[in-house]
């Protein structure tokens, strides 16, 4: 196989590429494999004969022949190709940011990105007007030396892409994305949704450990239950296998009761709130999934804090049935908002880029395959199918239904947390989020009165229109030409 012209070349064997590689070349694909370590070649190389004599090869020295392959997916940024002849603006970024490239491969005909490493290419140098002219600037010169990005590159690799992606019952979970950077991106939004949900599981497993005080067996079987209904997907799933476990270290009692409570993070969760905050788009419930990870790290000092810190003495006596109906009820509703913050993140970057993003499609494609694969998706894929512009999920006239009728129940486990001192972030900040959505009137007119008082930054009225500003005290002085004053804060906005 080895003199022949490979289907594809994939560079770059972290678990999934590594996984992907191996897929495609199930599928029936000829594929070539390459990466910066030539142990992880021949890994992979292994895998593939244990694996049934896949139609898999190795690179040489982490290099692709310029014959081997009729294309190439780069799984990573140190996969990506540059031209041998020029230092381009983006291998100049590679190199100050991330790390030295020290193999130079021979050009390729498709420089596609995949994987999480080119994410921390996007969120780092495309948020800003002048780092996205280095990207351009970079795209074009991948253009003169015959890389084929964006839509032409999916085109040529769609076949291979649809064959080998989860399939649902309305069809493959991949699509065109958009331009370049717009699937990436997508991919963070979908691993910041990822962080909220399984913090918003873990809370509710807390309520039922800690409160209602369920054994491990009685957690596993409610959660399957729930998996059953409304709750339907892969991170429930897992969780009730999970508390079913039995230790396999020590014989005695339960895996998960070993695992030390520090959560770790890969950095999808904290790019996708930092640039929630960059699009100015509110998403408290990913949020605060990020914080309970970075609080959870700090295991010492919470451990001292527990000797000095007091929760209530009395905690409300509650109907175990009422909690365990309240909790599905909360968890759904709390979900929806979750999702609702993530795909509102995507629309607002999607319409400040002109990336013309598919909400639906969005939906589709975590149907199947990926973390937060759940049966929820599909009133989602319906929601933005039925219409396209919808500004924010929770109004859809059939989530808007499920919210208002579980809101009641939302309350009482938030309460019953409160009152019991058991934290609950995600939960609250997916409640607040819906209350303050909702709300024709926010109190914000007093904080943006304030912001006057102190700093002259002016403030609209209900009864006209204009920017107006108040001479609050006999010390407070005209500020000028208030036009001038606001420009600044409309640039900012534009």
């Amino acid at each position: 196989m080895s003199e022949e012209l490979c289907d594809v070349g994939l560079y770059g064997l972290a678990v999934m590429g590594q996984n992907f590689a191996l897929n495609m070349a199930s599928k029936g694909f000829s594929v070539c494999v390459g990466n910066r370590s030539p142990a992880k070649v021949d890994l992979t190389v292994q895998r593939a004969k244990d694996e049934g004599n896949l139609p898999l090869v190795g690179s040489t020295r982490g290099r692709f022949p310029s014959s081997l392959a009729r294309w190439t997916v780069r799984s990573t940024l140190a996969g990506l190709r540059l031209p041998t002849q020029t230092l381009n603006p983006l291998e100049a970024i590679l190199r100050a940011k991330f790390w030295p490239i020290t193999a130079r491969p021979v050009k390729a005909d498709v420089a596609e990105f995949f994987g999480h490493a080119s994410m921390v290419f996007y969120l780092q140098y495309v948020p800003s007007s002048n780092r996205e002219k280095t990207l351009e600037s970079s795209t074009r010169e991948f253009e003169r030396e015959r890389f084929v990005l964006g839509r032409e590159a999916y085109d040529q690799l769609e076949p291979i892409l649809t064959k080998c992606a989860a399939q649902v019952d309305d069809g493959a979970c991949t699509g065109y994305v958009g331009p370049i950077g717009a699937g990436n991106y997508v991919k963070m939004v979908h691993n910041g949704i990822e962080y909220g949900d399984m913090q918003l599981i873990a809370e509710v497993y807390d309520v039922l450990r800690s409160i209602v005080g369920m054994s491990n067996d009685e957690m596993s079987k409610t959660f399957a239950k729930w998996n059953e209904g409304i709750l339907d997907s892969y991170l429930i799933e897992i969780t009730y296998k999970i508390l079913a476990k039995p230790d396999d270290v020590t014989g005695e009692g339960y895996v998960v009761d070993y695992v030390l409570d520090k959560t770790g993070s890969k950095g999808t969760g904290r790019w996708t709130v930092q640039e929630a905050a960059e699009q100015s788009v509110a998403a408290p419930t990913l949020a605060a999934a990020l914080d309970s990870r970075y609080i959870s790290s700090r295991k010492e000092e919470r451990v001292a804090a527990s000797k000095v810190l007091d929760g209530p003495k009395e905690t409300p006596n509650v109907s175990k049935f009422q909690i365990i109906e309240d909790l599905e009820a909360a968890l759904y509703a709390a979900k929806i908002c979750s999702y609702a913050q993530g795909m509102g993140l995507i629309k607002a970057a999607s319409d400040s880029k002109d990336w013309n993003i598919d909400l639906s499609m969005c939906a589709k494609m975590w149907k199947g395959g990926c973390i937060i694969r759940a049966k929820l998706l599909d009133k989602i894929q319906a929601a933005f199918s039925s219409n396209p512009s919808l500004s924010n999920l929770m109004v859809d006239p059939a989530f808007a239904t499920e919210l208002n009728e579980r809101s009641m129940a939302w309350r009482r486990i938030i309460t019953l947390c409160v009152a019991s001192g058991v934290s609950c972030p995600a939960l609250c900040a997916s409640l607040n989020y819906f209350d303050s959505y909702r709300r024709e009137s926010l109190p914000a007119n007093l904080t943006q009165a304030q912001r006057d008082f102190f700093g002259g930054h002016t403030y609209e009225r209900i009864d006209r229109e204009g920017p107006f500003h108040c001479a609050w005290t006999d010390a407070h002085k005209a500020i000028g030409d208030i036009s001038e004053r606001t420009a600044g804060e409309k640039a900012t906005r534009d």
